[in-house]
């Protein structure tokens, strides 16, 4: 079962992470281009239902896996990272995405976005690059930590 444990984990890791290094990257470009801002509001419809599926991929499969080899104090921290990015993500989804739609809608998403919104996003960028590399390092540490004892 650790088997089954790990591949959920990992492959919520491969969706998330590569998700949310898209949209960073785009959200990165789109502070100063009126064309990566358009094209972040339109990246964003993909990646962010992708980034929730990676996002409860890696933490019920990590879960289930830390459960399974009795690292619970590893599972802690990735509880409380997960948090920070679960509750990054609710502020993505529910605030700037559909601050990005209305503009969409009002004809506004090729607009540089206002710089209240440019330093939100960036703490948001902060968080989310930290949270989703600092979580994988943990997990790869725990891996590490089982190949030392076997």
């Amino acid at each position: 079962m650790n088997f089954l444990y790990l591949l959920l984990t990992i492959s919520g890791y491969v969706i998330g992470l590569g998700a949310v290094t898209v949209i960073d990257i785009h959200g990165l470009l789109g502070r100063k281009s009126a064309y990566w801002t358009e094209a972040t509001t339109r990246t964003h419809k993909v990646t962010k239902p992708l980034i929730w599926i990676g996002t409860f991929m890696a933490l019920s499969g990590g879960i289930l896996f830390y459960n399974s080899i009795d690292l619970v104090g590893l599972l802690l921290g990735h509880v409380v990272i997960f948090a920070f990015l679960m509750a990054n993500g609710i502020f993505l989804s529910f605030w700037v995405s559909p601050f990005l739609l209305k503009r969409e809608k009002e004809g506004h998403q090729a607009e540089l976005l206002p710089k209240n919104w440019q330093r939100r996003i960036t703490v948001s960028f902060l968080v989310s690059f930290t949270g989703w590399w600092g979580s994988l390092s943990l997990l790869l540490y725990a891996i590490s930590e089982i190949a030392y004892v076997y």
